[in-house]
């Protein structure tokens, strides 16, 4: 894998604990149980992120065929007001 560096972090007792057990169960160090969390977590949100882009643009693509006969500044006043409906509700969801 190359050099290495330390890096040092900070975790909750309760999850230093459940870390340390798990760890222990794997026979594992602390640390190659974060790096392999990590890693999942780093590749995981990538993936993620690929799949959120190609729904978007499959979305635009969609919306442009619909819309061909529309004004674009028609089109992008309904497309910020969605959005911000959609933010709106997702606050609520969450607040």
């Amino acid at each position: 894998m190359g050099t290495r560096r330390l890096v040092t972090i900070s975790l909750p007792p309760d999850l230093l604990d459940k870390a340390a057990r798990v760890a222990r169960e794997e026979n594992r160090s602390r640390s190659e149980l974060v790096r392999e969390a990590l890693r999942f977590y780093v590749e995981t949100t990538a993936a993620r992120r690929q799949a959120a882009r190609e729904r978007v643009f499959e979305i635009i693509d969609r919306v442009q065929a619909r819309t061909a006969r529309t004004a674009p500044a028609e089109v992008r006043k309904v497309a910020r007001q969605a959005v911000a409906a959609a933010r709106r509700t997702r606050s609520r969801s969450t607040g």
